[in-house]
C-alpha cells in the first residue's frame, strides 16, 4: 500500500516526507524531484519567498545508488529562510529577555480566508502562528517531491501527468486553440510560458491583470486543468464508495490550499446539457489511429469523445483523465480587510504575511503531484508487487487480459 506523511512548518528548519510502499528497484533520482520543485517555485506573480528558497531534495533513507530499496523513503527539503526565524520558531522555550523583546511575534489578528481563526479555536492556541505555519502553501513542496516519485512509478506504466492554466481571473484560454493541439504540444507551450498557458495570445492580458492586482494590494485566482494520459482502463473501483477513482481525486485536490472546486471532464457544464450531449459513445478498433490522443490500454475499446473525463462509474475507462480545479484568490492581501483581534475582540485591519499576488501556475504543478499520488496508489493496488519487475509483470498480464474476452472465472 502506498502511503505518505509530511511534516514541517513554513519557517521551520526543513520540510520532511516519508513515503512507504514504492516497489524496490524503482529508479529514484534527486534531479527529477528537483525539476518539479523548481517548476513549483516559478510563475508570474510569485512573492518574495521564492527569491529566498532554492528547493532541492535530500534523501535520507530508502534509496541506494538511484534505486528504491522497498523500505520507507524519507526525503527532506530545507528551508533557507529558517536562519531568519530561529528564535521565532525555536522548539526551545524563549529566554525571558527574548520574549520581552518581542521575539515570539505572536499573531492575534486572524486573516479572513485563512485557517487562522478556526485553528485558534480548534487547538486552543492564542497565537495564530501556531496554525499558519502548517497551513501555509509552503507545505506543498513536500507533496510535489512525493508526487515526483509517483510520476517515476507511473512512467513505468507509460502514464504521464501534466497541467495547464485555463483561466486567470476573468481571462480564459480559447478552447478552439486547445482543440487543435495534442498533449505533447500543450506541454511544450505550457513549459515555455511564465503563466503555464498553452495560448500565448492571452498571456499579456493575464500579466496585466496580475500587475493591476499587485498595484492595488489585491490577489487573483483562476482555473487549472490536470490531465493524465496512457491510463489503462479499470483503475479505481465501483464496489465501495471510498474506492471510486473520481472521489479519491476530488478529495486529494480539495485538500490543497485555496482550491474551492473540482470537476472531472466538463463537470458543472455537463449538468446544463442533455444526456445525449454528455455521454460518450463506445466503439472498438485495434488501430491506435482511431483512438483519441492520450488513450491508454483498454483492449481496443475507445470513445470518440471524452466528455466523461476518462472516468466512468468510479473507474478509469482508458481515455485521458481530465480534472479541473478552481483556485480562489490568495487570502493574504497587502490591502488589509477588516478582522477582529482574537484576544481583545476589538476590530482591526487583518495581519499581513509576505505573499504572492497569484500562485495559479504553481498550483498546477502541485495538482499534478496530487493526481500522480492518487494514480500511483491505485496502480499499486491493481498491479502491486514487492519489486518493480514483479509489478510490471502484473501490469502486462492485465493489459494482455484486456485484449481477449474472459468469463471472469
Amino acid at each position: 500500500m502506498l502511503r505518505y506523511m509530511t511534516s514541517g512548518e513554513s519557517h521551520g528548519p526543513q520540510l520532511t516526507a516519508i513515503v512507504s510502499g514504492l516497489p524496490a528497484g524503482l529508479p529514484v533520482l534527486a534531479e527529477a524531484v528537483d525539476r518539479d520543485l523548481s517548476r513549483r517555485q516559478g510563475g508570474y506573480g510569485r512573492g518574495g519567498r521564492m527569491t529566498i528558497e532554492r528547493d532541492q531534495v535530500r534523501f535520507v533513507s530508502g534509496v541506494r545508488h538511484g534505486l528504491a530499496l522497498g523500505s520507507p523513503i524519507t526525503l527532506v527539503v530545507e528551508n533557507r529562510d529558517w536562519r531568519n526565524w530561529t528564535k521565532i520558531m525555536s522548539p526551545e522555550p524563549l529566554a525571558p529577555e527574548d520574549e520581552a523583546a518581542g521575539a515570539k511575534r505572536a499573531i492575534t489578528r486572524p486573516r479572513p480566508g485563512h485557517a487562522d481563526l478556526p485553528g485558534l479555536q480548534k487547538f486552543a492556541h492564542e497565537d495564530a502562528r501556531n496554525i499558519l505555519e502548517r497551513a501555509s502553501a509552503r507545505a506543498t513542496a513536500t507533496q510535489v517531491a512525493v508526487g515526483a516519485l509517483c510520476k517515476a512509478l507511473l512512467a513505468e506504466f507509460g502514464i504521464r501527468v501534466r497541467s495547464q492554466v485555463l483561466e486567470l481571473g476573468h481571462i480564459a484560454v480559447d478552447p478552439a486553440v486547445l482543440a487543435g493541439l495534442g498533449y505533447d504540444e500543450i506541454e511544450r507551450r505550457v513549459e515555455a510560458s511564465e503563466l503555464r498557458v498553452a495560448d500565448p495570445s492571452v498571456e499579456p492580458a493575464m500579466k496585466a491583470l496580475i500587475d493591476d492586482c499587485k498595484a492595488e494590494g489585491d490577489t487573483v485566482g483562476g482555473i487549472i486543468e490536470i490531465h493524465a494520459t496512457g491510463v489503462p482502463a479499470g483503475l479505481g473501483n465501483v464496489m465501495n464508495w471510498d474506492e471510486k477513482l473520481d472521489g479519491r481525486i476530488g478529495q486529494a485536490l480539495m485538500g490543497m490550499q485555496a482550491i474551492k472546486g473540482v470537476e472531472i471532464g466538463p463537470g458543472f457544464e455537463g449538468a446544463r446539457r442533455r444526456g445525449s450531449q454528455v455521454h460518450d459513445e463506445i466503439r472498438h478498433s485495434d488501430n491506435p489511429a482511431d483512438w483519441l490522443d492520450g488513450h491508454g490500454p483498454s483492449g481496443g475499446f475507445y470513445r470518440p469523445t471524452n466528455r466523461a473525463g476518462g472516468i466512468e462509474g468510479g473507474m478509469s475507462n482508458g481515455e485521458p483523465i481530465i480534472v479541473r480545479a478552481a483556485m480562489k484568490p490568495i487570502a493574504t492581501l497587502m490591502r488589509p480587510i477588516m478582522s477582529v483581534d482574537y484576544l481583545t475582540r476589538q476590530p482591526f485591519d487583518s495581519s499581513k504575511e509576505r505573499s504572492d499576488v497569484c500562485a495559479l501556475p504553481a498550483a498546477g504543478v502541485v495538482a499534478e503531484a496530487l493526481l500522480a499520488i492518487v494514480l500511483a496508489t491505485v496502480c499499486l493496488e491493481k498491479f502491486g508487487g514487492d519489486s518493480i519487475s514483479e509489478t510490471l509483470r502484473n501490469y502486462q498480464a492485465y493489459v494482455d487480459s484486456l485484449n481477449r474476452p474472459t468469463t471472469g472465472k
